[in-house]
């Protein structure tokens, strides 16, 4: 059986974190290195590794996550804008091999990000 991974124990409750938001699809807490002064991961509880394993099956998954993300950047005072973040694979910079969203705000974005 393969290793759980960090996002997938705090599904579990066996990491503690600090959530903001939790339902039976999904869940979203602050990022423990934050990138900007609001940093949340929103994360499906389904365990899909990354983009590229998504399937036609998952659109309300992420039609509702989204949504999610919507409303957290109203309760977290984002109104001036944010941006989302879904890295996939080595190249595009993901680590942790569970599909996770970075709704990043509070400060001016740059562009190109890096």
């Amino acid at each position: 059986m393969p290793e759980k991974t960090i996002f997938k124990r705090i599904i579990d409750k066996e990491i503690p974190a600090k959530i903001v938001h939790e339902d039976d699809l999904c869940m979203a807490f602050h990022d423990v290195s934050p990138q900007a002064p609001v940093h949340v991961l929103v994360i499906p509880k389904k365990e899909i590794a990354s983009t590229d394993q998504l399937t036609e099956d998952d659109a309300a998954l992420l039609g509702h996550i989204y949504g999610v993300i919507r409303q957290l950047a109203k309760e977290l005072g984002l109104e001036k804008g944010y941006r989302v973040v879904t890295n996939c694979g080595n190249n595009g910079g993901q680590t942790v091999y569970h599909l996770h969203f970075h709704v990043l705000g509070g400060r001016r974005m740059n562009w190109p990000p890096g």
